[in-house]
């Protein structure tokens, strides 16, 4: 049996505990009445009109009450109180019908039942030292900004925008990018302890994400460790998140601290949760509910606290219904949900980003700093980059190496198959083409992708191609490609013969 935890002693918090009279399970109250100062309310309602009454910091609601649900009931509290803290404590068969809400009542922590009286003590305590800490951050920020926006009783509000975007920063973005609901949805889950899912595709920024919302965060000045869950086997994973003792296992010469236990007070970035097996996620889930961690090798436990950041470019629940994720361990992770879209479905971004890596890249290279030409930038534009921010990275790596120092990057700099596949994007035909059309398209496409290529060098661009200059030189008339040097070729007109 895992020992209590000792609760805050300075200033305890309130707690509103709401339950019906009749519950058939163990009282809430009985594992928290020796703890903290309680209330008690027997019904939705009730519980409402004791918090317009004021000071109360955390609230415990079951979800089956006789007027509404807990969920429901813990929504309303966050619209109309949002500064207190909110449990949900559920019976585990409703666990699936309460997921779809818990993001909408903004929950600090829910637990299925049954659970271990300490379990909810447990988070209780966290719980009422998060509202201690918040409040405190607040009156810290409130005497350094005189301005700030004020809300409610914890006098002023440190997530103003100009307070929560500063650690967005690094998230760059154009005007009206898709990133922006999520930059702002991001700040506002920040200093509120629940767990964080970031899915997309791989090269979208995840970690960088996940950085951010540390630094926005309480735990900023606490330790951030990430780790890649995909690339390890189970026994070195679980080493890495827990630690080993020496002996434990062959090779484990010396002991060792694991990630969990460094980041204690801050923040653990778990990258491609997907990918872990189903043994480890049970490990993991034990961790995540117990708020302890047992070193390979160890007997004891020790108890840590984490905010835990998670992120897969998976789909988890296409993985849940094929039963290779499991269902707890994803409500566990998925408090809040955020979606990064690929960077094809952010055209505006691209030309930011660019100047960010090229600042990047002439730090890195000790070059000068350069610039895209208006035709090469137009070309990445149309390339779809299936690798994402990372891919575009490389790219833009490689025309700097390769450039000749100028304070222009041309598109006769980038590589075959962004030139390949962004001319043929370009030369495609819309609508319904007949097929000797899109032959026609994708011919004009492979040639202008070439003879950018090439510089416009004919005789270079023949020979690559197979062709004879005077063959080249027919199909580019039949195209309407026969350009001088530098131009940028156009698609041909449907239909041309």
């Amino acid at each position: 049996m895992p020992a209590a935890p000792t609760p805050l002693t300075e200033t305890p918090s309130t707690v509103l505990v709401v339950e019906p009279h009749t519950a058939a399970t163990a009282s809430l109250t009985t594992p928290l009445e020796r703890h903290f100062p309680l209330r008690r309310a027997a019904s939705a309602a009730a519980a409402e009109d004791m918090l317009a009454a004021g000071g109360v910091q955390v609230v415990v609601a079951e979800q089956r009450l006789p007027d509404r649900s807990g969920l429901e009931l813990l929504a309303a509290v966050r619209e109309r109180w949002p500064d207190l803290l909110r449990v949900l404590v559920t019976p585990n068969a409703d666990v699936d019908a309460v997921a779809a809400g818990i993001g909408r009542a903004g929950l600090f922590q829910y637990l299925p039942r049954p659970f271990h009286p300490d379990n909810l003590l447990l988070t209780v305590t966290n719980a009422c030292r998060f509202s201690r800490l918040r409040r405190e951050h607040a009156r810290v920020l409130a005497q350094r900004h005189p301005g700030a926006v004020h809300t409610g009783d914890l006098t002023p509000d440190p997530w103003d925008r100009r307070q929560r975007n500063w650690c967005l920063d690094a998230v760059v973005r154009g005007p009206d990018s898709p990133l922006e609901p999520i930059c702002d949805q991001l700040a506002r889950i920040a200093p509120y302890d629940i767990p964080v899912l970031l899915t997309g595709e791989s090269g979208t920024g995840k970690e960088l994400f996940a950085r951010a919302l540390h630094e926005s965060s309480l735990r900023a000045l606490q330790p951030f460790v990430a780790e890649n869950c995909g690339a390890l086997p189970d026994q070195l994973l679980e080493s890495e998140l827990f630690g080993h003792r020496k002996g434990a296992f062959t090779g484990a010469i010396a002991d060792h601290v694991g990630l969990f236990e460094q980041a204690d007070g801050g923040t653990v970035f778990l990258d491609e949760i997907g990918d872990v097996s189903a043994a480890f996620q049970v490990k993991l889930l034990r961790v995540l509910q117990e708020g302890e961690i047992r070193p390979i090798g160890s007997e004891q436990r020790k108890r840590v606290d984490v905010r835990v950041v998670a992120a897969t470019n998976k789909d988890l629940e296409a993985a849940m219904l094929a039963g290779s994720f499991r269902h707890d361990l994803y409500y566990r992770l998925a408090g809040v949900t955020l979606h990064l879209p690929p960077l094809r479905r952010r055209p505006g971004d691209l030309g930011p980003i660019c100047e960010r890596l090229l600042r990047e890249a002439a730090r890195a290279f000790g070059t000068p700093l350069q610039r895209l030409s208006t035709e090469a930038l137009a070309l990445l534009n149309r390339y779809h980059w299936p690798g994402n921010v990372r891919e575009l990275r490389s790219e833009l790596q490689r025309m700097v190496v390769l450039s000749d120092g100028g304070p222009e990057l041309g598109p006769q700099l980038l590589s075959a198959r962004v030139l390949a596949r962004a001319s043929v994007a370009d030369a495609l035909p819309a609508g319904d083409a007949t097929l000797k059309e899109r032959v026609e398209a994708l011919e004009a496409g492979i040639l202008s992708e070439t003879l950018t290529r090439c510089g416009w060098n004919k005789s270079r661009a023949a020979t690559e191609l197979g062709l004879s200059r005077v063959g080249l030189r027919n199909k580019l008339a039949r195209y309407g490609l026969d350009l001088a040097d530098g131009d940028v070729a156009k698609p041909p007109v449907s239909g041309d013969s």
